[in-house]
């Protein structure tokens, strides 16, 4: 993706524009379909590295795509076409190019309005996106024949500034974004609208109090001008200027928006007081003084809304500290690259996705995965940009590059949700579009038949005229939405949820049941070791010391959960010889001299043991409740009937341990359920969802066992990936909205059918970010009860303030023929207001937070 200030292409004839006269690095992507390995990608790169100007190649052979940077004032993008096939390749989509920029001023539907209409008369651009929440402008054009200044220029042409884009902000802009936020009350505009505020409050004074020094100055057009005249019509020049522009821009580029309307409403009214002798004065004033502060109070809100997504921009570090033969050097982030050794000293933030080469931390991964608790780091583990080191020194090894951490794809992923419309935001669209001139009809209607059908004077019918034109904006109900969604998703990704679009945001509010896939999501995914039974006077330490022994050899998932129970117990180790692996029964070692086995119950019949009569130790070790309450005989316990049985019911596998001639002990192991996922149910039941089930490969008894013990309503067995597609279309046939919880990568199927597809533990791993409508970053499925209750209050929010917004614009228009709507109430309660009061409800959803320990809070809706 390029940057404003690069110029995508220039054709050789013509010298660049604006502030291009310098170096600019342009970066494009190429689609190289037959670079399908790595000789041919090689071929590619040695054929255009033979231009100077390019700087980087980076060719990706899966994808059969080749990202090159370059300097576009010295080689355009043609020639590098040209290099690629004469390396014997072609070249697909080589004049596309898609370019983001930053227009802050753009922060409300009207003026998205008056770019789009400016963009849709080139050419050259193939598509565009307005982001009025963000202030961006995304356009995909042919770079063949323009460029980046040529598209900025456009959008200045429309009226509006452009600014340098990048996710990732240096200090200095920061700095120079926050002082810019602050300084919306004392900028040039705010400064002009408090001079107009002053004359109209002069003008009041001699109105209503120094009535006998409001003297007539002068005579204009046979109509008298008094002192008050002249002091409202310099609140209209000191105040309309910006308006008055800006009408402008939205009449040459056919936009009937508020700031066209509130220029015709400003020039209506002085014409009318000097052609028709109206004394209108005072409204046209008021128009431009309440409409000044309308417009910085929208411009203030909006930012509130901006800043959301600022404060996830900002995570990152600006620079980073690397290691070079013994050395250190401070350098930007985009200058890290894949391979290089990154230092992070105690209380810094990761500037770069990687694994620990060297030391060990505990990382506050809140960033990222909205986990509460730091989570301990060691060599090998992989970190993330944007999370805090908190204790430990460390060195990594970068991974990834700065614009494709986990990190910058959050933030991209939550800007791109704006392009996914609500079903509401659609429908609000649709209205607003017959919505303005519905209402500017029935304004000039107003201004013709009031005197006639409600006798009023025609000064009193213009003025009502000039108050429907204020309410003939859609503003606050066309903005209602998208500020709730981009709310809601920064608020969800600042917690750990990446929400990839509004209509996935809806659409999970709406959702009636909920599907689990079981293994890693509503178990661990890790075997553990759940319940240990010696036998034969053997202690629980005999048992674990004896099966260490025999399975640390083994690759087995089993194996490894017994080792894993035998370290934490710290059991002391024992020679092993003549380790042998029995397949499909268990395995078979020399522990201190004396053959051991360790296997499945049929291992043991076979090697002629009696499992339906053994004894259990009861005293020189521990028994477990299991033993206790199946001993019907004294010490004496029914493996066969009884015990492993039992042990099988509950979802666990059954390891026996032993020699030839005696049975130590069993082990029972099971993939545990997660901690919290019992209370996640529940709180899913509060919350509205009617039903939950389980979708599993897993056996029907495990199955059955996880389910109860959870609290899952039904549950599904032994069910084929495919399996898992057919039940979730049964379910969406049945109930219509179907959310579906899985690890993002075996789940792929089911996730992508359902509904909304919800994948856990999402950090780092490509496949679940981009199979997902929602992504659990942290492997946490306490998470999943905030994310309904953030839909369902996002919906709820969405509601709020379309209808209250059209209901409160709606009113005031019906109520303007009768005299009750001032133009002054027009102006504040009918566009101001109401799109100071939709944000400020919008933002309401940053206050919906997780709880880590019981349920959902700040749901204040």
């Amino acid at each position: 993706m390029t940057t404003p200030d690069s110029d995508s292409i220039n054709d050789g004839d013509e010298p660049p524009d604006h502030a291009s006269q310098s170096s600019h690095t342009d970066v494009t992507r190429l689609s190289v379909p037959e670079m399908d390995c790595p000789s041919c990608a090689q071929k590619v790169i040695t054929s255009v590295k033979k231009l100077d100007a390019v700087q980087d190649i980076d060719s990706q052979v899966a994808t059969g795509v080749l990202t090159v940077s370059y300097d576009a004032d010295q080689v355009t993008l043609n020639e590098i076409a040209n290099q690629i096939q004469n390396a014997g390749y072609s070249v697909k989509n080589a004049g596309e190019t898609t370019s983001e920029f930053t227009v802050p001023e753009m922060d409300c539907p009207s003026c998205a309005n008056k770019v789009e209409n400016a963009l849709e008369n080139i050419d050259e651009i193939d598509e565009y996106e307005t982001r009025p929440t963000t202030g961006t402008v995304i356009v995909t054009y042919d770079s063949f024949n323009s460029r980046d200044a040529n598209i900025i220029d456009v959008i200045e042409d429309a009226g509006y500034e452009t600014t340098e884009h990048s996710h990732a902000e240096s200090t200095h802009q920061r700095a120079t974004n926050e002082r810019e936020r602050n300084r919306i009350w004392r900028s040039p505009r705010a400064l002009k609208t408090w001079i107009s505020g002053g004359f109209v409050g002069v003008g009041l004074l001699f109105e209503f109090f120094l009535t006998a020094q409001n003297v007539e100055i002068a005579t204009i057009l046979g109509t008298g001008i008094v002192f008050t005249d002249i002091l409202f019509l310099a609140a209209v020049i000191s105040g309309g200027q910006e308006i008055i522009r800006n009408g402008y821009y939205s009449a040459r580029n056919l936009s009937l928006d508020i700031d066209f309307l509130m220029s015709m409403a400003i020039l209506g009214a002085v014409t009318a007081s000097f052609v028709f002798d109206q004394a209108l004065y005072f409204e046209a004033a008021t128009l431009a003084f309440l409409f000044s502060i309308a417009e910085l109070l929208e411009r203030y809100s909006i930012d509130r809304t901006r800043d959301s997504l600022r404060e996830l921009i900002n995570l990152s570090p600006d620079e980073a500290i690397i290691k070079q033969n013994n050395t250190t050097e401070t350098v930007p982030l985009d200058e890290v690259t894949v391979g290089d050794i990154v230092i992070v000293k105690p209380g810094e933030k990761i500037p770069m996705d990687g694994k620990i080469i060297e030391g060990k931390s505990a990382i506050n991964q809140a960033p990222i995965t909205g986990e509460s608790v730091p989570v301990d780091k060691t060599i090998g583990d992989t970190v993330y940009a944007g999370t805090i080191n908190e204790e430990g020194y460390i060195e990594l090894e970068v991974t990834s590059k700065a614009s494709d951490n986990t990190l910058s794809r959050i933030v991209e992923m939550v800007e791109d949700a704006q392009s996914n419309k609500t079903e509401r935001e659609q429908f609000v669209e649709r209205f607003s579009s017959y919505y303005t001139p519905v209402v500017v009809a029935f304004a000039i209607l107003t201004t013709i038949a009031s005197p006639y059908i409600l006798t009023t004077s025609w000064s009193t019918a213009i003025v009502y005229g000039l108050t429907l034109l204020v309410l003939a904006c859609p503003c606050a109900f066309v903005i209602s939405t998208p500020v709730s969604v981009v709310s809601g998703i920064t608020s969800a990704a600042k917690n750990g949820v990446l929400i990839k679009g509004g209509n996935h945001l809806e659409a999970m509010g709406a959702v009636d049941i909920v599907a689990f896939d079981k293994t890693g999501t509503l178990t661990t995914g890790e075997l553990t070791v759940t319940d240990i039974i010696p036998l034969n006077q053997n202690s629980t330490e005999d048992v674990l010391r004896c099966a260490r022994g025999l399975e640390q050899r083994s690759e087995h998932p089993i194996g490894e959960a017994i080792v894993a129970k035998a370290g934490s117990a710290q059991t002391v180790t024992r020679e092993i010889e003549e380790f042998e692996n029995i397949t499909g029964k268990g395995v078979r070692a020399s522990l201190d001299g004396t053959p051991h086995f360790a296997g499945k119950p049929g291992l043991f019949e076979e090697l002629g043991f009696d499992l339906s009569h053994v004894h259990a130790t009861t005293d020189g070790g521990d028994i477990t409740q299991t033993a206790h309450q199946m001993c019907t005989r004294n010490d004496c316990i029914d493996l066969l009937e009884e015990t492993v049985p039992q042990l099988q019911t509950e979802g666990k596998t059954v390891v026996l341990v032993g020699t030839e001639t005696e049975l130590e002990g069993v082990i029972a192991v099971a993939d545990g359920i997660r901690p919290r996922a019992e209370e996640t149910i529940k709180q899913l039941k509060q919350l509205g969802v009617s039903q939950t089930v389980m979708l599993t490969g897993d056996n029907e008894r495990t199955a059955r066992t996880i389910a109860r013990e959870i609290g899952i309503d039904t549950y599904h067995a032994e069910l084929l990936p495919e399996e898992k597609v057919t039940a979730i279309e049964r379910f969406i046939d049945e109930y219509d909205d179907v959310g579906m919880v899985g690890d993002g990568i075996n789940d792929a199927p089911a996730l992508a059918t359902a509904t909304v597809g919800i994948a856990m533990g999402a950090a780092g791993t490509d496949t679940a970010l981009e199979t997902a409508d929602i992504a659990l970053m942290g492997d946490e499925i306490q998470k999943l009860p905030y994310v309904y209750a953030l839909a369902n209050d996002a919906n709820s929010i969405i509601r709020q303030n379309i209808w209250s917004s059209l209901i409160i614009k709606l009113g005031l228009a019906v109520a303007v023929p009768f005299g009750y709507v001032p133009i002054w109430l027009a102006v504040l309660a009918g566009d101001a207001g109401m799109t100071t009061a939709v944000t400020g409800n919008a933002m309401r959803l940053s206050r919906v937070m997780p709880n880590t320990d019981t349920e959902m809070t700040a749901q204040e809706t």
